[in-house]
């Protein structure tokens, strides 16, 4: 493994310089972040509430199977409405995530509580419900912040990784330099 690496190091120095560039566009051009962001989060919504729909309507036998329909029915519409309207302004993103988060928080320890009696771990599910609770509320009661911090907070994580990447590499030239690691054919 360390061979591979030392071989490729100039694909660490790639990854790295592609996360510092990206993190500092999102600092630059928060905008057309944000816009990003919006078509990111209509494609989850979509993937997550059609993958919810077919388990439910596959799990149709099951007594709750319809708590599991409904939230994948609220991710598609959440997801349809963010593909129908892309140039919505951030306030209203940041809303439309609260709504679903609340919404599938609330279905997901719903369905805890009715699961209690017929599996164990349900624990899980109730603590993610909740979670997504107070995620939505916390978007709700603060949301001037709310986009842009988690903005800022992906692009600090891109700068810091990046910078870490980009060392890596060095150090990993100059292991390959140094005769540390001999190059082997292909990568094998």
């Amino acid at each position: 493994m360390a061979a591979f690496m030392t071989n490729n190091w100039w694909s660490l120095l790639l990854r790295g310089l592609a996360a510092v560039a990206f993190g500092i566009l999102v600092i630059v051009f928060p905008g057309l972040a944000i816009s990003t962001f919006v078509i990111l989060f209509a494609a989850y919504a979509l993937v997550d509430g059609v993958f919810t729909i077919l388990a439910a309507v596959r799990n149709r036998q099951q007594s709750r199977w319809w708590v599991y329909l409904l939230e994948g029915i609220v991710s598609v519409i959440a997801g349809i409405l963010a593909v129908a309207y892309p140039g919505i302004t951030a306030l209203v993103m940041l809303y439309l995530i609260a709504f679903w988060a609340v919404m599938t928080g609330v279905l997901e320890v719903w369905a805890a509580i009715q699961l209690r009696k017929e599996i164990e771990g349900e624990f899980w599910l109730g603590l993610s419900g909740v979670l997504s609770i107070l995620f939505g509320a916390l978007l709700i009661l603060f949301p001037g912040t709310g986009i842009l911090t988690v903005l800022w907070l992906v692009a600090g994580y891109a700068i810091v990784f990046g910078a870490i990447m980009v060392i890596l590499a060095f150090r990993l030239r100059r292991m390959q330099n140094q005769g540390g690691m001999h190059q082997t054919p292909l990568g094998a």
